[in-house]
């Protein structure tokens, strides 16, 4: 018995979703293709950021989107993204992240959408480390 247990968990996708909270809330995911990283600082005057990181360089747009697909699906979008200098690297700020962390948490995959780029990832796993983020971002910094 011992042995089918052990042969089930080694058979189970790993959660590549993971939460922590030093040195400021941070939720992170990585894929072959994409690394999330959403980070909460209430130091920063745009405390939410959403840091997306290509193995390829991202397409430079006028607009940036997440598409959410599942039982509450939406899409979002803005024009205040930045590119790091190599182009690796999307970035965006606000003052907050309901709707990102609503898309992540009660949805089955998500979409990053610049230009002609679309760049998919699975949000599964991803519920509990958005619900231990938003745990997170009601405590006051060290």
């Amino acid at each position: 018995m011992r042995m089918l247990i052990a042969l089930v968990l080694l058979a189970a996708p790993a959660s590549a979703w993971e939460f922590t909270a030093t040195p400021v809330c941070t939720i992170t995911h990585e894929t072959p293709d994409l690394a999330l990283r959403i980070t909460f600082d209430p130091a920063q005057p745009q405390p939410y950021a959403i840091a997306l990181t290509r193995t390829s360089p991202w397409e430079k747009t006028d607009s940036f989107g997440l598409r959410f697909e599942g039982p509450a699906a939406l899409t979002i979008g803005t024009g205040r993204h930045e590119l790091s200098a190599d182009k690796m690297t999307l970035t965006v700020t606000d003052t907050g992240f309901g709707n990102v962390l609503d898309g992540l948490a009660y949805n089955a995959f998500a979409t990053a959408l610049a230009g002609t780029t679309e760049v998919p990832f699975d949000l599964t796993g991803a519920r509990p480390v958005v619900e231990a983020f938003r745990a997170c971002d009601v405590l006051p910094s060290a």
